[in-house]
């Protein structure tokens, strides 16, 4: 039998191929490896420098909001009395009520008839009369000449706002404001039984009153939905922040006169 002398040479040429193959698997094997791991890396790395989300305070009312109506202004009745943020209410200083704005927020309050301004602190709550959306302390209401008409028509406009707010930031809808105690908790047991939360706040004066607050809302948005379904034609309900001092209202002393003369809503 005759050898072949070109099989060597075949085989090598194969082998070269296979060779060359295995090689180029190779490659692309490494390759896709350290693409896989740097990508990885990058990833964890990215991951640990990314800073954890942290929970986010209640905001302040943005400088600037702005805000027309009609103010009123309140004096001896209240005055000496506590305020709804727990300070002592002075007429002669330069302080207002407002139903939602925070307490030691300042607004700028012009009387939008001769164009005079007065700068107030909120440290109560109210005005809770018709569409009035601010109670000046006297002192205000003198700086805008609105003492004689007792009301004016009104620019407000926050120009500081407190950085320590608390957080419990939630709002209620203020259904009716009683001069009695037992008409108060009858109003408020009912409006507990058909939407689960309702209390009675104090609001202090010569006649104390005793205001109906129901629901825990997160928003003034959401406050305003409760508002519509409460609402079935009644005009005289308020949006109302929840303050931290907003407490329960405890009954009057026994043999207190509960049914003495004075507004109720």
């Amino acid at each position: 039998m005759r050898s072949c002398n070109c099989c060597p040479r075949a085989f090598t040429i194969n082998a070269a191929m296979n060779f060359a193959r295995c090689a180029t698997l190779l490659a692309v094997g490494l390759s896709v490896a350290f693409l896989f791991g740097c990508g990885h890396k990058r990833h964890r790395t990215a991951t640990a420098q990314s800073p954890r989300p942290r929970p986010q305070a209640p905001k302040a009312v943005p400088v600037g909001t702005v805000e027309e109506g009609l103010a009123s202004w309140y004096g001896v009745p209240y005055h000496g009395r506590p305020a709804a943020d727990g300070e002592i209410y002075d007429m002669e200083k330069l302080v207002a009520a407002h139903r939602t704005m925070p307490f030691n927020t300042w607004l700028k309050v012009t009387n939008l008839k001769n164009g005079l301004s007065v700068d107030v602190r909120v440290i109560d709550r109210g005005p809770f009369v018709g569409n009035r959306i601010i109670d000046l302390s006297k002192a205000a209401a003198r700086q805008i000449r609105m003492l004689g008409p007792g009301i004016a028509r009104v620019r407000i406009e926050v120009v500081s706002a407190p950085v320590d707010l608390p957080s419990n930031d939630f709002y209620a809808v203020q259904v009716g404001a009683f001069a009695n105690y037992a008409n108060a908790s009858r109003v408020r047991a009912r409006y507990a039984e058909r939407y689960g939360t309702a209390q009675i706040a104090l609001k202090q004066g010569r006649v104390p009153l005793y205001r109906v607050l129901v629901g825990k809302e997160p928003s003034p948005q959401a406050a305003q939905q409760l508002a519509a379904r409460l609402r079935a034609g009644r005009e005289e309900l308020y949006i109302v922040r929840l303050d931290s001092q907003t407490l329960p209202a405890a009954p009057p002393p026994a043999g207190a006169d509960i049914s003495a003369a004075g507004p109720s809503y």
